[in-house]
């Protein structure tokens, strides 16, 4: 019997450690809830891309409903996104403003050049502080903010229009109606 179980004993643990694995192998980065939801949006002022000697900060995003998108020129998964954000600046539904993240700015003002520019202003994080306070753990992120200056969602990966149309949409819409 003593065998037996000492046989038995490893066995089960690797199973477990198994099922720990598999389950883990099925979770979803992108939908990793953040404890910022629904608490102030991080204090930050940092130097404009455009404007190096004017800076950008919470308080710009305060008083209306936007969304921060965190990208860099290096990010392949912002060159997917990037067509997105530039069809829906043009579109007027919300201002949307840029943390060039980690980036250099000559790269990210060509870049902008390039592509189109849907952003109102970009802040630049070059050292990445700003994003760690925001918790971002890679580009591109996008956050939606209320006129109070709130997160109210974080989007992890690139932002698409069915995203949009399904899930951050309805909430700017209901944040925009509370508002009123």
């Amino acid at each position: 019997m003593g065998n037996k179980l000492r046989f038995l004993v490893p066995l089960l643990v690797f199973g477990g450690l198994v099922l720990l694995f598999a389950k883990g192998l099925e979770l979803d980065p992108r939908k990793v809830p953040s404890p910022l939801i629904d608490k102030p949006a991080p204090a930050f002022e940092l130097p404009r891309l455009k404007q190096s000697d004017a800076t950008l900060g919470i308080d710009d995003l305060k008083g209306q409903v936007t969304l921060l998108n965190v990208w860099a020129s290096w990010c392949s998964g912002c060159r997917v996104e990037h067509p997105f954000l530039v069809k829906l600046a043009r579109s007027g539904e919300i201002p949307i403003y840029g943390l060039n993240y980690k980036d250099e700015p000559a790269d990210a003002l060509n870049w902008l050049r390039r592509l189109g520019d849907p952003y109102t202003a970009v802040a630049v994080d070059r050292d990445g502080r700003v994003g760690i306070d925001w918790g971002v753990y890679g580009v591109p992120e996008t956050f939606l903010i209320d006129r109070d200056g709130m997160i109210r969602y974080k989007q992890i990966g690139p932002l698409d229009e069915e995203t949009w149309n399904s899930v951050i949409r309805p909430m700017v819409e209901r944040l925009k109606a509370e508002a009123s």
